[in-house]
């Protein structure tokens, strides 16, 4: 069964446009564990303009489910506040400072030494890693020799493609997935998936362990509510 994890930056952002707590990041991570979803994610930025810091070390304090903190691991703010809170999983992700949003996955060869030596910091934590990698074979080979747990597959070229041709969009991500499975990695995938595209890409990708989904989910939920959102894309799921 693929499990769902809740991105709740977009809840962050909300709170912080008006100031004070409201709405409460803590209470909306518990109620989207009551209401079904199997994890939540995180992905603090340096100017903190959704998730703060802070935010994390509350989170880790009540989360009963799976809790992924994703950033960029080239900040040593944010390999501190992952060492500090001891994820289940860190889900490493090459922004840049300023990036509206995460736009592209590691080139894990030309990375693959700096790659190794933080997969190795994480897991003597203790720490679950994934790397965030786009639909190809290389960078999937690539992750390999870095020595992570797991790879996360970019979908914002999927999600793009899926109303013109949608049997082309997810045809590089089953070979990657294929690959991955091959090698014995773990298989994740987030990024604009959502309520059209989801449950054709569950389906289509083998031993798909777990999306994140954020942006879409708060977005639906305005309309469908919470509860019935993340039942909604449960249901894509399985």
């Amino acid at each position: 069964m693929t499990k769902l994890s809740v991105n709740i930056n977009k809840i962050a952002t909300l709170r912080n446009s008006r100031g004070g707590n409201n709405p409460d990041l803590v209470k909306v991570a518990l109620d989207c564990e009551r209401f079904g979803a199997q994890g939540i994610t995180v992905h603090p930025r340096p100017d903190e303009r959704h998730i703060r810091y802070q935010d994390t070390f509350d989170l880790k304090a009540v989360i009963a489910t799976e809790f992924n903190i994703e950033g960029n691991c080239k900040e040593q703010k944010f390999i501190d506040l992952v060492l500090a809170n001891k994820p289940a999983q860190v889900t490493l992700v090459p922004d840049i400072l300023g990036q509206i949003t995460s736009n592209h996955g590691w080139d894990t060869i030309k990375e693959q030494s700096y790659l190794k030596d933080m997969v190795s910091l994480f897991q003597d934590a203790g720490i679950r890693v994934s790397i965030f990698v786009d639909p190809v074979i290389e960078m999937v080979e690539g992750a390999l020799a870095t020595g992570t747990d797991r790879i996360e597959l970019y979908t914002e070229a999927y999600a793009s493609y899926y109303h013109k041709n949608k049997e082309q969009a997810i045809a590089p991500y089953i070979a990657a997935a294929k690959k991955a499975n091959e090698l014995g990695l773990g298989l994740n995938a987030g990024h604009d998936l959502d309520l059209d595209n989801l449950k054709y890409f569950a389906q289509n990708i083998p031993n798909l362990l777990e999306v994140s989904i954020g942006h879409a989910l708060i977005s639906d939920a305005l309309y469908f509510g919470l509860e019935n959102t993340i039942q909604l894309y449960l249901k894509q799921l399985n």
